[in-house]
């Protein structure tokens, strides 16, 4: 360890610095013309087209015997072809079962699909996590689980558990808006508060009318526009594990 810093070289820690940067911006270039959906939505093959530019960047950035320039066009190569697939896909129905995969079927009518299970790589665990991330603790409510070609779990559940809409209870609707975090984990934001044009004053007014006296307990609070407050406590319960 000694040795490192002996050879240590201010130099060529001030070109890895300037090579990052530029790797950085590069790669910021190439998701601007992928778009979010690179992001977003990893297909198999965004997902090696992802991995690869990123070892790419790493290479050119700290690996000084590789051009920088040779890197930033093999950067450049991974990005043009990943927007190329990306807009063939998009005219090829075969292309784009080919190369970003098709959905498949995991529960169907309220049945498990061993095949699909199988050919997505997953047991039953692996299910089961996915459908508590969506909201679903009970198999029995879900009509159909259906991995789609990116790697997420589309759920439709059974009729009876489908939630009621304003719409089938004839209800009038008012505009609904965002909601403004303006405690979390217990620390003020400031600039949150004031966009939503409250003063910190304002604030402690209303939560030691709710039994606070200070922030610490909050885990986060959040305002609407219509000035309803929720506040969601830092839970010190002890919670059993009933999962496997």
């Amino acid at each position: 360890m000694m040795g490192e810093f002996m050879d240590f070289d201010l130099t060529i820690f001030w070109i890895v610095i300037a090579r990052a940067f530029l790797s950085l911006v590069v790669l910021f270039l190439i998701c601007k013309l992928l778009g979010k959906k690179q992001v977003a939505q990893l297909s198999m093959f965004d997902y090696v087209i992802g991995i690869s530019i990123g070892n790419f960047a790493a290479e050119i950035t700290i690996n000084l015997d590789v051009s920088f320039i040779y890197g930033v066009v093999a950067v450049v190569v991974f990005g043009l072809v990943a927007y190329f697939i990306s807009v063939i896909t998009m005219k090829s129905m075969f292309l784009r079962k080919f190369l970003m995969g098709k959905p498949t079927i995991l529960i169907d009518h309220g049945e498990l699909s061993r095949e699909g299970l199988k050919e997505v790589k997953f047991d039953v665990n692996d299910l089961l996590e996915e459908c508590r991330n969506s909201g679903y603790f009970d198999l029995s409510e879900i009509e159909y689980a259906v991995m789609e070609s990116n790697g997420r779990i589309s759920i439709l559940p059974k009729s009876e558990n489908k939630p009621v809409t304003i719409k089938d209870m004839n209800l009038k609707t008012s505009e609904k808006s965002l909601c403004a975090n303006i405690i979390i984990d217990g620390k003020l934001m400031s600039k949150i508060l004031g966009n939503m044009n409250k003063s910190e004053e304002w604030l402690k007014n209303q939560l030691k009318v709710k039994g606070y006296k200070d922030y610490s307990k909050i885990l986060l609070a959040t305002l609407d526009s219509s000035d309803k407050l929720i506040i969601y406590e830092k839970d010190k319960k002890e919670i059993k594990n009933v999962l496997e």
